[in-house]
């Protein structure tokens, strides 16, 4: 078993066979987006070293800017202490959120 396939083994995938996944900018350390991860998907990451996320409402893989150009070199991908999610530290090229956004978390609450 090479060091990838160790990783993917200690990740703690949920009954559909994902894993969250945080996204977060390598010099801003701002967090851009929050999506998913299948298996695949974060063997393709580790391999091709481009985001890679498991599109649950298309059921399928996609790439981080293969359509909007707004891609994202991968720094490195962690898993936490309980291997239930991921955090993936990138170099961010565009806008990380469909709509045109730096950041998908631009909707600030009200905190009392």
């Amino acid at each position: 078993m090479n060091e990838t396939s160790e990783f993917i083994a200690r990740i703690r995938f949920n009954e559909n066979g994902l894993v969250p996944v945080i996204t977060q900018d390598s010099v801003s350390k701002e967090v851009l987006m929050m999506a998913w991860m299948n298996a695949d998907a974060v063997r393709l990451t580790i391999d091709t070293g481009l985001g890679t996320y498991f599109s649950r409402s298309r059921n399928k893989i996609w790439v981080k800017g293969e359509e909007s150009g707004n891609s994202q070199l991968v720094r490195s991908l962690r898993a936490d202490c309980d291997g239930d999610t991921l955090l993936m530290i990138v170099d961010q090229n565009g806008p990380a959120c469909h709509t045109g956004s730096p950041t998908c978390f631009f909707d600030q609450g009200i905190v009392k």
